[in-house]
């Protein structure tokens, strides 16, 4: 397959009144697995049926290569989607469901069918070729639908939440599938998905959207690592907000030191443990502190068993300087 860049430039979505993606510049480059992140509302699907073409742009431009696509048809942007709902035919076997795009353009059905066996087993599929939808699993739907998407031979692949309707054991499984048929293919794929886990574990670049904005674009170690803003902090999770002196920092919830009583040193803070929650290979505790409200503090099981606390003890709450990663107000 033949893949390009994508580029979206001050492309903005209005739905009358209501502004859902505002004026956005964002570039991904070819052979990128890009995760759209962020809570429900955000903009993220709205951007993704933008850059497929379900949805006009309000303003703006979206370019595949040096092709300017935004107003041009689904079909004739070299885009390709794969919908949360899998959308399969139900009357069809798996092997008509995949050429089916291929019938519609006219292609001899021969020629149609050798190139679904060819997808099909590209998704390891193609021993379930003459099965219908209601005889497949889940997963195996899914990989059914990706061999649908991927047979018109896209620039890029547009995927609206694939994973979420599969348990969470498959979850991860079809999670790796991706990412290696994502490498194989060295095509831009672009992913919706509101699971901080998910975006961590397959993208090379991680867009943090929040009430129609990017609020952070970044690899996966750089936007756990170093967020820019407070929303960005909270919702990828595994860090604790901090204001003190006017400013807010974000500390990693696995980088705190707690130390009974209160003879912590001067710089640590004084707290409350609130709530222990034993999950196995760390241990996860609520605090409390005059600072922030709901601090947590993640420690391995192993250090925990040695200097165990309780609910209600007094702790002292320390970090590193080098821990702590100075914040802004999010956009």
């Amino acid at each position: 397959m033949r893949g390009a860049d994508l580029e979206l430039v001050h492309v903005t979505k209005t739905y009358g009144t209501s502004t859902a993606v505002d004026a956005i510049d964002l570039r991904i480059p070819n052979g990128a697995y890009c995760c759209l992140l962020g809570p429900s509302g955000c903009g993220k699907t709205s951007t993704l049926r933008m850059i497929a073409g379900h949805e006009a742009v309000t303003s703006g431009d979206i370019a595949i290569g040096a092709l300017n696509v935004t107003n041009l048809p689904p079909a004739k942007r070299g885009t390709a989607m794969m919908f949360q709902s899998y959308a399969l035919f139900p009357h069809l076997t798996c092997l008509d469901n995949v050429a089916f795009s291929l019938k519609m353009k006219g292609v001899g059905k021969s020629v149609r069918r050798a190139k679904a066996h060819e997808f099909l087993s590209l998704v390891a599929m193609d021993a379930y070729a003459q099965r219908y939808p209601a005889q497949l699993s889940g997963g195996q739907q899914q990989r059914v639908a990706l061999a649908r998407a991927l047979i018109t031979e896209p620039q890029v692949l547009l995927l609206d939440e694939p994973l979420s309707a599969l348990d969470p054991f498959l979850r991860i499984k079809m999670r790796a599938e991706l990412r290696r048929l994502q490498r194989q293919l060295g095509i831009v794929f672009v992913h919706v998905t509101h699971s901080q886990d998910e975006a961590m574990a397959l993208a090379d670049l991680v867009v943090v959207m929040n009430a129609g904005r990017i609020e952070q674009a970044g690899s996966p170690r750089e936007v756990f690592n170093e967020p820019k803003t407070e929303f960005v902090a909270r919702f990828i999770g595994g860090h604790n907000i901090i204001k003190r002196d006017g400013d807010a920092i974000a500390v990693r919830a696995d980088r705190m030191v707690l130390t009974p009583g209160t003879n912590a040193g001067a710089d640590a803070l004084t707290g409350t443990v609130r709530s222990i929650e034993y999950l196995g290979m760390h241990v996860h505790l609520g605090l409390e502190s005059a600072f922030a409200p709901d601090l947590f503090a993640v420690i391995p099981d192993d250090r925990f068993k040695l200097q165990p606390l309780q609910t209600g003890e007094v702790v002292g709450i320390a970090w590193a300087d080098a821990e702590a990663h100075r914040i802004a107000p999010s956009a």
